[in-house]
């Protein structure tokens, strides 16, 4: 099995169509929708490549405040096929765009999943992230 990972091009648009409604549900997004985010955006788009095909992928922002010194960066994204879990691919994602977040100046990543993700939770800690006790809310506009 061939494993590697690299920054997304417009060319994966289709696969990250794909991957991204096996990921958040709902309705597809079209390819060229992804295609204009990733021309009009900072989003840092990184997909872990199986055999030749993307089999998940991970996104990331950094972004700046008055109210810090530094630049901050977040992973937003993390999704891996469930075909090809356990392999190492997120943590080959997260060590691909930590880069990348250093490269833009970033000072610090933080990474938000769900309480009870365990998979996720133990992925991020082995790779140095700390679980914190902040507690998210949110509301629809």
């Amino acid at each position: 099995m061939s494993i590697h990972v690299r920054l997304a091009t417009e060319k994966d648009a289709e696969q990250l169509s794909r991957l991204n409604q096996l990921f958040n549900g709902g309705e597809a997004v079209s390819p060229e929708k992804i295609k204009e985010s990733m021309k009009n955006s900072n989003e840092l788009i990184v997909v872990a490549i199986v055999d030749e095909k993307i089999m998940g992928f991970s996104c990331a922002q950094v972004f700046s405040s008055f109210c810090y010194d530094e630049l901050q960066g977040e992973i937003t994204e993390m999704y891996v096929h469930e075909g090809v879990r356990r392999q190492g691919l997120a943590s080959l994602m997260i060590n691909l765009l930590e880069e990348k977040l250093a490269e833009c100046n970033a000072k610090h990543v933080k990474i938000l999943t769900g309480k009870q993700n365990k998979a996720a939770i133990k992925t991020y800690t082995k790779n140095g992230y700390q679980l914190e006790e902040d507690v998210l809310l949110e509301k629809k506009l």
